[in-house]
C-alpha cells in the first residue's frame, strides 16, 4: 500500500458523484435573479425555475418515482421540458424522452420496454398519447400516471387524457430542499431509442457521469462564453437536446423555447432575444439561409450555430458563411449522447479560401476534450487505417461519453462494444492532421461494377446547384453494374431544374462512374430532427439493402 492511499479515503468534503443536476442548483445559487427560460409570454428566472423543477421533483416523488424508475414524456421544446431535465434525475429516476413523431404503436412499445412510471404528454398529443394508452393495456397490469401539460403556446386541439395537470401538480407541492445527484455516477440518467428502422428500436442506456462530461464538452469545444442564449431548434428529445438542457445550466445562460422550428420563427427569436447559440441538423440550417433576406434584416450580432445529424453537404456550410453564421460541425450518436467530436477550427483556417474553409469545416474532427478515443479503425482486425485521408474504416469511441448500454439487449451490446470500443457503423477517413472525415454509413456505399461509391460525395456535388434544396442519393438495383446511384431531388422554392441539367452538373465535380443514372424530384421522408430516411427510399425501389 502506498503513503497516498493511508489515511486519505474519501469523504462528502473532497468527493461527489458528478451529475449535471448540480449545474442548475450553482445557477440558482449565483445567478438567481438572471432569465433562465423564455417561452412566450412566460419568463421564469433561474430561482424560478429551480424552484418549478424541485416542485416536480417533489411531485414525482409523492407519485412513487425513485432511483431506477423510468419517467416518459411527449413533450415539444416547452419550460415543462427543460424542467422534467433537471427534476427526473434528481431523484435518480430515468428520462425517456418521446420522440413526439412516433406513432401509437411504437409510443407503447417504448413505454412498455423501458417500464414507464409516469408519463408527461402536452394535449397536442392526446390522439396518439390515448391510442398508446389503449394499447399499454392489453400489454401491462400496472399503467403509467399520465399529467397533462397545457402550454401556454398552444390554442388548438387536444383533450386532457391524463388524472393530473401539470401546473396543478407543481402548486400542491413544495419544493425539494435541494436538487441532488445519485449516489452513484453510473446511474442511469436517461433512456432514449433509436430509430427502429431494422426492427424493434433499442433502447440507449446513458448515466449521470457521461451527462456531466459532454455537457462540459460542450461549452468548452464550442467556447460557449458564460450567459449565452440559447435558441431551441434542435428536439429535446432527441439525446435529451445533445446535452444543451444541461450545457445552458452550467453556463447560466437562457433557454429561449420553440415549439415550432420554422425560418421566420427562428430569424423573429434569434432579433428579439438576441439568440447567440443553436443547434440543429443541416436541413434546419438550410431553412435558415435560404430564407427571404428580409427575415434576417435586423440580426447584427454575432450568431453562432452547431450543426450534426448527418454530414452536411459543403453548399450548406459556404450559405452559412455567406449570411455570417459562424458554423461549428460536430459528429456522434445516440450512443455517444449526441456529439462527442467536434471540427476544431484551427488558428490559420480564416486565412483560407471560402471552398477550403468549407472543405476543413465539414470533417467530422477529433474527439471531444474528455472523450477518451475516437479514431478510425479496420474493424476486421481492430488496426488502426493509415492517416492518409484515403484508406476507409469504421469510427470507433471510447471513453466516459459513451452509453452504458442498450437496455434489455446485452446480444447488441456486446456487439456493439466488441473489442474495447464502441462501433458506431460509419465509414470514414482519417486525414494527416488525423481529423476525421465520413464516407458514408457502411449500408449507403454503392458498389457500382466492383467500385465503391460514396452517396454523401454524389450528394454533396447535387446540393452544389442553386436549385437543390435537399436530396438523397441510394443505390438502385441494376442488371448489368449490380447497382448504380439514383437521386432523390427536392428543390427550393420558385426553382426550377431538369433531370438532364442536374446530370450535367454532376458531370462537372464527379467521376462519370458516380454520376447519378436517374434522377425523380420527389418529398424526401425525413425524421422530425431533419435526418433523411433512407431506408424508405430503399423500399421504393427495392435495393438489395433495403431492410438492413
Amino acid at each position: 500500500m502506498s503513503i497516498y492511499d493511508q489515511h486519505l479515503e474519501r469523504n462528502a468534503a473532497n468527493y461527489v458523484p458528478l451529475s449535471p443536476v448540480s449545474f442548475v442548483e450553482r445557477s440558482a445559487e449565483a445567478f438567481a435573479d438572471l432569465p433562465a427560460v423564455i417561452h412566450g409570454a412566460r419568463r421564469y428566472t433561474w430561482a424560478q425555475c429551480r424552484d418549478r423543477s424541485a416542485r416536480l421533483a417533489a411531485a414525482l416523488r409523492a407519485l412513487g418515482v425513485g432511483r431506477g424508475g423510468t419517467v416518459s414524456t411527449m413533450l415539444s421544446n416547452t419550460p415543462e421540458m427543460v424542467e422534467v431535465h433537471y427534476a427526473v434525475p434528481a431523484l435518480g429516476a430515468v428520462l425517456n424522452t418521446l420522440n413526439t413523431r412516433l406513432d401509437a404503436a411504437l409510443l407503447a412499445w417504448q413505454m412498455n420496454h423501458c417500464e414507464a412510471q409516469v408519463l408527461i404528454t402536452d394535449r397536442e398529443f392526446a390522439p396518439a398519447i390515448a391510442q398508446a394508452l389503449e394499447i399499454l393495456k392489453s400489454e401491462r397490469a400496472s399503467q403509467p400516471v399520465v399529467i397533462d401539460v397545457s402550454d401556454s403556446e398552444y390554442s388548438g386541439p387536444g383533450d386532457r387524457v391524463g388524472t393530473h395537470d401539470y401546473e396543478a401538480l407543481l402548486a400542491a407541492h413544495s419544493p425539494l430542499q435541494r436538487l441532488e445527484g445519485p449516489a452513484d455516477e453510473w446511474d442511469a440518467i436517461a433512456v432514449s431509442y433509436t430509430s427502429g428502422t431494422t426492427g424493434d428500436p433499442k433502447g440507449v442506456v446513458t448515466h449521470h457521469r457521461g451527462a456531466y462530461l459532454n455537457a462540459v464538452c460542450n461549452a468548452v469545444s464550442w467556447t460557449m462564453p458564460q450567459f449565452p442564449c440559447y435558441l431551441w431548434t434542435l428536439p429535446m428529445f432527441h439525446c435529451n437536446g445533445w446535452c444543451f438542457p444541461w450545457t445552458v445550466a452550467l453556463q447560466g445562460g437562457t433557454h429561449v423555447c420553440l415549439r415550432r422550428v420554422e425560418a421566420r420563427a427562428i430569424l423573429e427569436a434569434i432579433r428579439e432575444h438576441r439568440v447567440d447559440h443553436y443547434c440543429a441538423a443541416p436541413i434546419v440550417h438550410g431553412l435558415i439561409y435560404n430564407a427571404p433576406p428580409e427575415l434576417r434584416e435586423g440580426i447584427a450580432h454575432q450568431v453562432r450555430g452547431m450543426v450534426a445529424g448527418a454530414a452536411p453537404p459543403a453548399a450548406m456550410i459556404e450559405g452559412m458563411a455567406k449570411i455570417g453564421f459562424d458554423i461549428t460541425h460536430v459528429y456522434g450518436l445516440t450512443e455517444t449522447y449526441g456529439p462527442a467530436a467536434s471540427c476544431v477550427k484551427r488558428p490559420g483556417w480564416g486565412t483560407a479560401s471560402l471552398s477550403e474553409q468549407t472543405r476543413l469545416n465539414g470533417r467530422q474532427g477529433v474527439r471531444y476534450p474528455l472523450e477518451e478515443g475516437m479514431t478510425v479503425l479496420d474493424a476486421d482486425t481492430m488496426a488502426e487505417v493509415p492517416a492518409d485521408g484515403q484508406t476507409m474504416g469504421e469510427i470507433m469511441f471510447r471513453g466516459n461519453i459513451v452509453m452504458k448500454g442498450y437496455l434489455k439487449n446485452p446480444a447488441a451490446t456486446d456487439k456493439a462494444f466488441a473489442g474495447g470500443w464502441f462501433h458506431t457503423g460509419d465509414l470514414a477517413a482519417l486525414e494527416s492532421d488525423r481529423y476525421v472525415k465520413i464516407r458514408d454509413r457502411s449500408k449507403d456505399i454503392i458498389i457500382s461494377g466492383g467500385e465503391n461509391i460514396s452517396s454523401l460525395e454524389v450528394e454533396d456535388a447535387l446540393y452544389r446547384h442553386p436549385a437543390v434544396l435537399a436530396c438523397a442519393v441510394i443505390a438502385k438495383p441494376d442488371p448489368k453494374w449490380g447497382e448504380t446511384p439514383l437521386a432523390f431531388v427536392e428543390t427550393k422554392p420558385g426553382a426550377t431544374v431538369s433531370a438532364d441539367e442536374l446530370i450535367a452538373h454532376c458531370r462537372g465535380l464527379l467521376a462519370g462512374y458516380k454520376v447519378p443514372r436517374e434522377i425523380r424530384f420527389e418529398p424526401i421522408p425525413k425524421t422530425s430532427t431533419g435526418k433523411i430516411q433512407k431506408f424508405q427510399l430503399r423500399e421504393r425501389v427495392k435495393s438489395a439493402r433495403a431492410i438492413e
